[in-house]
């Protein structure tokens, strides 16, 4: 049975990996990595998810799922470059660990999260992730010698092998690549793991439009969902503790490259579900291997790296979009299956899928001050409708009618 729990920690692993890596070296090329940059970052998430998996399987005795932000990254690539080039990144890399870490010593930035009403949250990811999920579209229609085996082959495992469905359109992508790529392959390509120390800077404006949306970003869509899916299988890890560590993580990951590590949302069900172990008990042994795989994996940056050098963007981006279409459809249900905050999880999805930068600042920010300012100036309408149906009655005596039909009128 041990065996069968370490198996399913180094498929937790692979899926992981596989599924969005194209997604973390798009986001950090976007914001102005170069190819050793990115490549480097990979590793140190890799190893940051490690450590930290390892400490917290044998720290907990849980199945503790750890994990890159995936929609993190997404956001960077939404942001695109930024003041200062990568080093400003890096820097905002920083204070988005520095706040995963003060969450976890102090309640009250988790408090604040959770004060965020879900709908805008919801919209905010899907806004970030939308020009991503669009990518295998484009991509069929720019180079369908390459993108159609691609994305049938991600349709038919979606059916029967959900899980490997990301996996298996990679490895044809990868086979496409080997196809119809340059005539010298890999041969030039540096495969060797390589570590770069890039010096970070503060950059305000790089801070706000990416420290505080991927502090967001990562505590409301990976660490908050890791935590609800952990709870289903009758987990309750101690929420604080884990924060710090992914922080920590995050912050010796952040100068070499990594932009944050957190809890596993998707993967978690992997390691945590019946088919891991028949007892709940012996579950933590595979997030050591999770922990153990992911390190070995980080050994592969250098290789992941350069089949995307070698890949049309499009197609890289593709297998990006297909990995992020679930995160897609959840996160725009979310924001709209309630009809209370509808209005603002729509300007919040509307603002931040536009892409637009304002004083050096990014939409995701954006979106989220405009869909809260919605939200505030909708949440008073019954408030208001309340007040005038008081002074209605109270002041029956008026014959006009006015106040009634200001009401009514509020009310549509």
């Amino acid at each position: 049975m041990r065996v069968q729990a370490v198996m399913a920690g180094l498929v937790s692993a692979v899926v992981g990996y596989a599924s969005s890596f194209t997604v973390v070296l798009a986001g950090l090329r976007a914001v102005g990595a170069t190819p050793g940059q990115a490549a480097s970052g990979l590793l140190a998430l890799c190893c940051g998810i490690g450590a930290a998996a390892l400490f917290l399987g044998l720290r907990y005795r849980m199945p503790i799922s750890i994990a890159w932000s995936t929609p993190g990254a997404a956001l960077l690539v939404a942001t695109g470059p930024v003041p200062g080039g990568f080093p400003a990144a890096v820097g905002a890399f920083i204070v988005c660990a520095g706040l995963i870490v003060l969450a976890g010593l102090s309640p009250w930035p988790a408090r604040a999260i959770a004060a965020i009403p879900r709908p805008i949250a919801g919209a905010m990811l899907a806004g970030v992730i939308l020009s991503l999920c669009t990518a295998p579209v484009r991509a069929v229609v720019d180079i369908p010698l390459l993108a159609v085996p691609v994305v049938l082959t991600w349709a038919v495992l979606q059916r029967y092998l959900r899980q490997w469905a990301v996996p298996g359109a990679l490895v044809v992508a990868v086979i496409a690549i080997a196809v119809h790529g340059p005539g010298n392959g890999l041969s030039g390509a540096a495969l060797r793991p390589a570590v770069e120390l890039t010096t970070p800077t503060l950059n305000p404006s790089v801070v706000v439009s990416i420290a505080i949306p991927l502090f967001l970003v990562t505590m409301a869509a990976q660490n908050v969902p890791g935590m609800a899916v952990m709870a289903t299988y009758g987990y309750m890890p101690p929420l604080r503790p884990v924060l710090v560590a992914t922080g920590l993580a995050s912050a010796a990951a952040a100068p070499f490259g990594g932009h944050a590590v957190n809890l596993a949302a998707i993967t978690a069900a992997l390691t945590a579900g019946p088919d891991t172990h028949p007892d709940p008990g012996r579950r933590w042994i595979a997030t050591v291997a999770l922990g153990a795989g992911q390190l070995a994996l980080g050994l592969g940056a250098g290789l992941a790296m350069a089949l995307v050098l070698l890949s049309p963007p499009v197609l890289v981006t593709a297998v990006a979009g297909l990995a992020l279409l679930s995160a897609l459809g959840s996160s725009l249900a979310g924001a709209v299956t309630e009809p209370e905050g509808r209005e603002a999880a729509v300007v919040t999805f509307v603002v931040t899928a536009s892409g637009m930068t304002i004083l050096g600042i990014g939409a995701a920010f954006w979106g989220l001050v405009a869909g809260g300012l919605t939200a505030l100036l909708l949440h008073r309408r019954p408030l208001l409708e309340q007040q005038s149906s008081s002074t209605a009655e109270a002041g029956a005596e008026r014959p006009d009618g006015r106040v009634a039909a200001m009401s009514a009128d509020q009310s549509s």
